[in-house]
């Protein structure tokens, strides 16, 4: 089985796909990020479905990038005959979507295969496959999806699968063109592969130029954004948190689930990355999104929706497909969606919140369904909730999502100090410190000197790590302090930060077996607890071990076995690497007030724009 980091990402801005390093594209959803895959081999076999464009003698890669600024794949091999390149990318034009395969001959002459197997429904269905016109067209077609398949190479049908044998030769170019279109229409009209690549580069260079980070990091950065850009719903703005699914967050376990959706958690931080690159459109875009996808009752607001604001993401299994090395069950969709969760509330009005600071264009509507939010909130507050890390047990009193519902009150308030906005301003103040009280009564424990992950526990849990970065108290308040030499004594491992720690050996908090690993995003805002606590050089010590944790092609997945040295779960993840920009901007600020010798907690208004909200 491929690991993860073998695997490379290309996307039109629609859905996406996962390429191996041995020329093979093992997932692929059309028309949506969303939809049902026409190859499934990563979470199967290539029965399933995949597409292998690979030379047919003994090779070995030179080569597995992508072209700079771009995210055109160009994988090399040589040979002992010669030396051949093969382009991959998908051309982000908005209609008939499209992953197109370009061999270059580079040197000699290079015997090539290509092995296409499609099956529709993640590895379920058949379809009929017929050729058409002339010997370079051939169609795939079950139920509403239909593939178009257009190639100058010969082709021939085999065991279910459409093979092709070939040789290119120094100077050659021999393109592969894999068409997604309703089977009830006609395939679309042929496209120039040459053309598609053409526009694809453009587009890409055309993207990377509008960035406005030229710090130290900027290729780490640079290319997070890309993948936040990458894994955009372009109709809507909406950005799924990761393109697969049920790639497993332990290897053979159950933690397997489908994030091939949107989070509102996600609502400020993914702000935030764009805001802090230059990328004003994109970040107006999503909040765009987000405020059409919460509107309606705010006793009905979920913690996540489809790419085009659906709310009905029903979870099944999918028990034909053996899981991602063994791990099942495989899922599709996502009960959580039905979760009740506190910190939502607070994502939502941090994210307008940084709207307006960013002078992103002003909407009228998005102050009247705050307000609405809020009126709601100030009873739903004190209910207990899931909490952030979606626990599929009893409800609890989070620390973490009280900490949110204070911010979404202090947002409030804000709207009206600062920004003119009008609204009962004293009741959202009175509210907002009877959180603040509350939460310090309640969530901070004398004894273990920090707070706890929910009220009454003696637990830790790295949510916690964001009480500073939102506000709600300084990073030097003792009680930070404590809590953060508390985390780092209790959660971290191998020098990364876990989510939190199991009850025992058969069950974690959670309610599934223990062994995830260690959780990225979290090691990123203890990155930023350090930089604001003043002790940066092990905050920049930190930071780079985590850069390095990325595939050789910049990518990262949710969370890191330290002892297998693998990344786990879905891929790429979207959380992880808004975090990754956001920390190397608050890094980078952090630095430089403290050469200016001016390190201060600033007030939550003047907050540095990161830290992960």
């Amino acid at each position: 089985m491929t690991r993860i980091e073998d695997y490379a990402l290309v996307s039109d801005l629609q859905t996406a796909a996962l390429i191996s390093r041995e020329g093979s594209v093992d997932w692929l959803c059309f028309p949506r990020f969303d939809s049902g895959a026409c190859f499934a081999a990563l979470l199967g076999t290539p029965d399933h479905g995949r597409w292998l464009i690979a030379p047919r003698e003994e090779a070995w890669q030179v080569g597995w990038r992508y072209r700079p600024d771009t995210l055109v794949l160009e994988t090399e091999w040589e040979t002992d005959d010669g030396a051949v390149r093969v382009l991959d990318f998908m051309p982000p034009r908005g209609k008939a979507p499209d992953i197109v395969r370009i061999v270059e001959g580079v040197r000699g002459e290079v015997e090539m295969s290509s092995e296409l197997v499609v099956r529709f429904d993640y590895g379920s269905i058949l379809p009929w496959v017929r050729r058409v016109h002339d010997h370079d067209v051939r169609l795939a077609v079950a139920g509403p999806d239909a593939l178009c398949f257009r190639t100058p190479a010969e082709t021939r049908g085999e065991n279910m699968r459409t093979l092709s044998d070939f040789t290119v030769r120094a100077g050659e170019r021999v393109p592969f063109v894999l068409t997604w279109y309703p089977s009830n229409e006609d395939p679309p009209e042929p496209v120039s592969a040459d053309s598609a690549l053409e526009d694809t580069v453009q587009f890409w260079e055309s993207w990377a130029e509008k960035c406005t980070y030229k710090g130290e990091w900027r290729d780490a950065v640079h290319q997070s954004l890309v993948v936040l850009k990458a894994l955009t719903y372009a109709p809507t703005g909406g950005i799924v948190a990761a393109p697969t699914t049920s790639l497993p967050e332990q290897l053979g376990g159950v933690r397997n689930w489908d994030y091939r959706f949107c989070w509102l958690r996600d609502a400020t931080l993914t702000l935030l990355a764009f805001l802090n690159g230059g990328y004003l459109d994109e970040a107006g875009a999503w909040r765009d999104w987000l405020l059409r996808a919460v509107a309606g009752d705010p006793a009905a607001i979920q913690i996540m929706y489809g790419v085009a604001g659906e709310r009905r993401l029903t979870e099944i299994e999918l028990p034909w497909l053996p899981g991602y090395e063994r791990s099942n069950p495989v899922r599709v969709g996502n009960a959580a969606m039905e979760q009740f969760q506190l910190d939502v509330y607070g994502e939502v009005m941090d994210a307008l919140h940084q709207g307006r600071s960013h002078d992103l264009p002003r909407s009228k509507e998005a102050w009247a369904l705050q307000r609405h939010l809020l009126r709601h909130l100030e009873h739903a507050w004190k209910e207990p909730d899931e909490g952030i890390w979606e626990v599929r047990g009893p409800r609890r009193h989070f620390t973490h999502s009280k900490v949110m519902a204070w911010v979404a009150f202090d947002r409030g308030v804000q709207a009206v100090e600062r920004f003119g906005r009008t609204g009962p301003v004293d009741r959202w103040r009175r509210v907002r410190a009877e959180i603040h009280d509350e939460v310090l009564r309640k969530g901070f424990d004398s004894e273990l000197n920090s707070f706890v992950g929910f009220y009454g526990a003696k637990r830790l849990d790295a949510s916690l790590l964001v009480i500073p970065l939102v506000g709600f108290l300084p990073a030097d308040d003792p009680r930070m302090v404590g809590t953060v030499e508390a985390i780092e004594r209790e959660l971290v491992r191998d020098g990364f930060v876990m989510r939190y720690r199991a009850d025992d050996e058969t069950v974690s908090i959670d309610g599934l077996p223990p062994g995830e690993g260690v959780f990225l995003p979290c090691t990123f805002w203890f990155v930023d607890n350090l930089a604001l606590q003043g002790r940066l050089d092990e905050a920049r010590e930190l930071f780079e071990r985590l850069l390095a944790l990325r595939t050789d092609l910049g990518l990262l997945a949710e969370e890191y076995d330290p002892d297998l040295r693998r990344q786990l779960g879905n891929f790429p993840q979207a959380f992880t690497h808004v975090a990754l920009v956001n920390s190397a901007f608050n890094l980078e600020c952090a630095e430089k007030r403290m050469e200016r010798s001016a390190l201060t907690q600033r007030r939550p208004e003047e907050q540095p724009t990161a830290a992960g909200y």
